[in-house]
């Protein structure tokens, strides 16, 4: 094949990836051909120095090669290494050759990064001896505690499926590691996949002209120009005291409910009181694609369709945004969603939206630093309040409080990307890979026993409760009374949190992981035999209370600051919560978690046959069962 017909066809793999890392167009051969020939010439143009002290850098070590060095070598290096440039004419920024490769020397996932230190042949020698770690503790914490300074992070946008477009993370080689920071620096470095052989590498280029002897840099949080966040991000490298800054989160202005999601429109309601008024008919049409519902509503004043016009009720899967057109072309028919109620099931508004429910001047407790509601657990969003996480985090260090974390993506379910942490720098990190936010995990939970489980016997469980929200003005919400429950299956500690079973309870999505099943009525009579001194109905009108203040302050503002009116709507949510001791270690509280968006209903149906007959009797026909209680 003629190399231009090759380029080409390289170009057409590449060239998005390219333009998204910024890589300027003049390098784009070079690196072609670097990446073909498998050329690593770094050593051609630059050195790695060792620094013997901060004050001089009196004894330099020239290290070439690096690429190709073997494991012996690698305990030679120095935790000071420095990159500079060693070729007489320097690195100029506009010739097409100064492009160059560099390689990864350690690719995982945060949940897999024990196992690899504990089984891969040299690797923990290696990250030791490039993280500049004392080979005479336990060095595997060691490593997995300081690379949160030298790790990289990409994510494959065309995985198939979510699992295989999670986050990876990476640290670079030697040479790649010891390019420092500067916040006016004179290299890009920028991950790079080459499809071709599926191997990712990173990749330098000047942005600057380079002379012979001048320190190699490049920014460690480059996008980032506010002062304050560049501060907060470059934490992990340069330690700062974040405390004079007020931990409590402002609510943000509203043109932040809006970004990042689809436009949505608001019902006519003038048109909607003229004209909204429902036939009295003997059956309603439902068309759902929900195969559940389509299943197990056989109600016989319900009719499953398959066209959507013919159909009085709409159920969908999917986000429906246009409530003012469907007020007008079908005034007559009910929509299963409410205008922005992602504000309550998007896990950094919910937080915004909970805090609104506390109208003291108090925030917080003194004492204690619990930011009120108490039934929240303190929940910061990484992307646009890590200040006031840093600061809310140091605050509690200093008066030795629990300061483990819980870090969750805004928009995944089943405890995917989901990481647990009590090291700062690993918190800060993360939103490197995606939307995060950082909420208490919780750490004095109330536990269940399960005799089949090794140790203790004790384990994390968490409730599900299926909400019901009918309308907005005047709110009228209802609960679903029996209630869900899933269980860790490891004995609680707090401690191994890469082990999921030990603290996440959604085991019904992996093939290996047994599933706990124990339905409502049985868990109250052994919870209430567990804890003598507790009657669970006490526990349930707090968990009832703790739903009516989320839904007053989600109706609270207008949209798209809270959920809007609209007549058509009816809607289900299910609220997952686990109960906890309360600040005082005397009471049980519950802790609201999240709320989903069209939940997965199978075990309801499965355990309770009536369920979508009894949720469309109260939401179409204004049936309150005894199933159900008023919020």
């Amino acid at each position: 094949m003629d190399e231009d017909i090759r380029y080409t066809a390289f170009l057409q793999l590449h060239k998005p990836q390219l333009v998204l890392s910024a890589v300027p167009e003049r390098f784009w051969k070079i690196l072609y051909k670097k990446l073909n020939e498998h050329i690593f010439d770094a050593n051609e143009a630059f050195a790695l120095m060792k620094m013997e002290s901060e004050e001089e850098e009196d004894e330099v070590k020239n290290i070439s090669n690096y690429e190709n060095q073997d494991e012996d070598t690698y305990k030679n290096y120095s935790p000071t290494l420095k990159v500079f440039v060693s070729c007489e004419n320097g690195v100029l920024k506009n010739d097409e050759n100064n492009i160059y490769l560099i390689d990864h020397a350690w690719t995982y996932t945060p949940k897999e990064a024990k196992q690899h230190l504990l089984k891969v042949p040299g690797l923990l020698d290696r990250m030791c001896n490039l993280m500049g770690i004392d080979q005479s503790g336990n060095e595997v914490d060691e490593v997995y505690n300081e690379m949160w300074k030298y790790n990289q992070t990409y994510s494959i946008s065309s995985g198939k499926n979510v699992e295989d477009r999670l986050p990876v993370w990476y640290i670079m080689d030697e040479f790649g590691s010891a390019i420092q920071h500067c916040d006016d620096p004179n290299f890009r470095v920028v991950p790079f996949a080459f499809a071709s052989e599926g191997i990712t590498y990173s990749i330098m280029f000047p942005v600057k002209d380079v002379f012979k002897d001048e320190e190699v840099t490049r920014d460690y949080v480059e996008g980032f120009s506010d002062p304050l966040m560049r501060k907060s991000l470059l934490l992990p490298w340069f330690p700062a005291d974040f405390r004079h800054i007020s931990f409590i989160p402002p609510e943000p202005l509203e043109a932040y409910f809006t970004s990042g999601h689809l436009n949505e429109t608001l019902p006519g309601l003038t048109i909607l009181s003229k004209k909204f008024a429902f036939q009295d008919k003997s059956i309603l049409k439902v068309y759902s694609d929900y195969e559940f519902i389509n299943n197990y509503l056989t109600d016989k004043r319900f009719q499953i369709v398959n066209d959507e016009k013919e159909a009085d009720i709409l159920w969908y899967t999917s986000h429906f945004t246009d409530f003012n057109e469907l007020s007008i072309t079908h005034p007559e028919k009910y929509i299963n969603q409410f205008p922005y109620e992602f504000v309550i099931t998007v896990k950094d508004l919910l937080a915004i939206i909970c805090r609104r429910s506390c109208k003291d001047e108090e925030k917080y407790d003194n004492e204690t630093l619990e930011i009120l509601p108490s039934w929240l657990p303190e929940t910061f969003n990484l992307n646009t309040e890590l200040p006031q996480f840093i600061s809310y985090f140091q605050w509690r260090k200093d008066k030795q409080l629990d300061n483990h974390w819980i870090c969750k993506p805004w928009n995944l379910a089943r405890g995917l990307d989901t990481y647990i942490t009590n090291n700062v720098n690993f918190i800060i990190r993360l939103p490197n890979s995606g939307p995060k936010i950082a909420q208490k995990y919780i750490h004095n939970p109330i536990l269940f026993y399960r005799e089949d489980v090794e140790g203790s016997g004790l384990v994390k469980f968490d409730i599900r409760y299926v909400l019901l929200l009918k309308s907005v003005k005047p709110l009228e919400a209802y609960t679903y009374k029996n209630f869900f429950l899933r269980f860790a299956n490891k004995s609680f500690e707090l401690n191994d949190f890469d082990i999921y079973e030990k603290h996440f309870t959604v085991m019904n999505y992996g093939e290996s992981t047994p599933l706990h099943r124990l339905l409502c009525n049985d868990f109250i009579k052994q919870f209430e035999k567990q804890y003598p001194s507790v009657e669970w109905k006490s526990i349930e009108e707090k968990i009832f209370k703790m739903f009516r203040e989320m839904f007053e302050a989600a109706v609270e503002r207008e949209p798209p600051c809270g959920i809007g009116e609209s007549p058509q709507s009816r809607a289900l949510y299910a609220a997952d919560l686990m109960l906890s001791y309360s600040s005082n270690n005397i009471e049980i509280e519950p802790k609201l978690l999240e709320i989903n968006w069209i939940p997965d209903c199978e075990r309801a149906c499965l355990y309770y046959n009536e369920f979508y007959n009894d949720i469309f009797s109260l939401l179409f026909l204004n049936e309150t069962k005894n199933v159900f209680h008023k919020l």
